[in-house]
């Protein structure tokens, strides 16, 4: 071997020890997708991630296995199922061998800090123990139903009220974030943000409110942006130079924790505490901080607004396209009027299914990723190596014939009941509310708050949605499910 020769090979050893070893290690593989050597599937990734939630839908639609594989040489490799079994296996079964994990808490650190969202270990347990005692209260419900009301009667209808006597195009979908909003602050601050009010006095606070909301959700897109850069360290590297879009990501970060923070230390300074207050529990740790508060505040400002919102949103548009839902569901508000509070709601079987069921369609969170800790197998035979990302994609679970029938794509709100009672589904088949040890401590306060609003805004007015009803609305995948154009809609009174 001539000199030449030998630089020429110590030069490139490392490069072809690399290569070797991305061939020779266990790779994940999808029988739907190509995938071409050394650079994997970062072309289709690169070609497709404006539609990416579409995009690995279609794969595990066409996909027998139900689950995918994606190589990326540059990051990390990663596993995307619709199987049920893996599911489980993943959320319950293995829990411990599947956290959060760094990738994704890395990610959501900068817009939701420590808070239960994006936190793991035994951060995560305690702030779990303690959202479970709250929930857990009696007062819960009593306070929710009463909040929830006070919003309705307060702010939502006589926005709607002014809107039809006006002939208005409303963005529904924006509306129900605000309703969203102004509920969830109200529950954890017990503190009016006045984001839908109509009142000139409220009109200070209410532009400040819609300042932050608007924020918060520039903030969410940008946070999952991060995660559709398929070379390592881009959005590292532009948040140290603060430049791109990480730029805008810092300042809608600091509207929001600063909006947060004003709202933490005016409930302090006035001592605005109610008989159900999340925040009242972790204030009363000693090692608690306003810090700490604020990242716990918008985690559930997250949840309270936007999966509610969400989930309204597109059933209001289904419904557009469902008179014989919309009349059943009528029918079923007059029957039960004449009970009161929680017990009103409780008794709605039909709704609860139609909510349900819109859900299995345009699930608010449409896909859930966490980190493989060590090498795994799952239960259909798929490898997951560690340091692998695992999602499972709940949009694609609610179009599987196998799960739902030839009809999966048809909104039918009777295949959650018989006998006219609501049953629901295994959680690892419908894993809306997520299932195993994160189950949403907020589900049944999701349904309080949803199926309010349908039956008191259906039972006086009549929404007419102005998207094409043959189109299903382009939609945003940011962490929740978005409707890109919001919602137009126009209100008629019921006769």
């Amino acid at each position: 071997m001539d000199l030449i020769t030998f630089s020429f090979f110590i030069l490139f050893l490392p490069l072809f020890t690399f290569l070797f070893s991305c061939f020779s290690a266990k790779r994940p593989t999808s029988q739907a997708l190509k995938a071409y050597p050394l650079i994997g599937h970062v072309p289709q990734f690169i070609k497709n991630r404006h539609r990416y939630l579409d995009w690995t839908t279609d794969i595990i639609l066409s996909d027998p296995t139900r689950t995918m594989g994606f190589q990326n040489p540059f990051l990390a490799h990663g596993i995307i199922t619709a199987n049920p079994l893996n599911v489980e296996h993943i959320i319950k079964t293995k829990f411990v061998n599947y956290p959060k994990g760094p990738f994704a808490t890395t990610l959501l650190n900068d817009l939701l800090g420590q808070s239960i969202t994006s936190s793991d270990g035994e951060q995560w347990k305690h702030q779990r123990k303690a959202g479970s005692m709250e929930f857990s209260k009696k007062s819960l419900k009593d306070a929710v139903v009463d909040t929830v009301q006070w919003g309705i009667e307060n702010r939502l209808l006589p926005l709607l009220r002014r809107a039809e006597v006006r002939d208005e195009i409303l963005d529904l979908q924006d509306i129900l974030e605000c309703f969203g909003f102004d509920n969830i602050c109200k529950l954890a601050l017990n503190e009016d943000p006045a984001c839908l009010s109509i009142k000139k006095e409220d009109e200070e606070k209410k532009i400040m409110s819609k300042k932050a909301k608007k924020a918060f959700g520039v903030a969410q897109r940008l946070t999952l942006v991060r995660a559709n850069d398929w070379f390592p360290y881009t959005w590292q590297t532009m948040k140290l130079l603060d430049i791109g879009y990480e730029k805008t990501l810092r300042k809608s970060v600091a509207v929001v924790h600063d909006y947060a923070m004003k709202m933490i230390l005016k409930r302090k300074e006035l001592k605005l505490n109610s008989d159900f207050d999340i925040l009242s529990h972790f204030e009363s740790e000693k090692e608690t901080n306003d810090g700490f508060l604020r990242d716990v505040l918008i985690g559930y400002a997250l949840t309270g607004r936007e999966m509610v919102s969400s989930a309204l949103s597109w059933f209001f548009w289904l419904l557009s396209s469902a008179p014989e839902v919309e009349e059943k569901i009528l029918k079923e508000v007059e029957e039960v009027k004449a009970k009161q509070g929680y017990e009103k709601l409780r008794e709605m079987q039909y709704l609860h299914a139609a909510l349900t069921e819109s859900m299995r369609l345009y699930p608010p969170v449409a896909m859930n990723t966490v980190d493989c800790m060590e090498d795994d197998m799952l239960p259909d035979g798929t490898f997951v190596g560690k340091g692998w990302f695992v999602s499972y994609n709940t949009y694609a679970m609610g179009r599987l014939k196998e799960l739902w029938g030839e009809d999966c794509d048809v909104f039918r709100p009777e295949r959650w009941l018989k006998d006219g009672i609501f049953r629901p589904e295994s959680p690892f088949k419908y894993p809306i509310f997520h299932a195993g040890p994160r189950t949403c401590l907020g589900k049944e306060v999701a349904y309080i708050q949803m199926k309010a609003v349908v039956a008191r805004v259906l039972e006086e007015f009549k929404v007419e949605t102005l998207v094409e009803k043959v189109r299903v609305p382009d939609h945003e995948f940011t962490l929740t499910l978005r409707m890109t154009d919001g919602l137009p809609v126009q209100v008629r009174r019921r006769e």
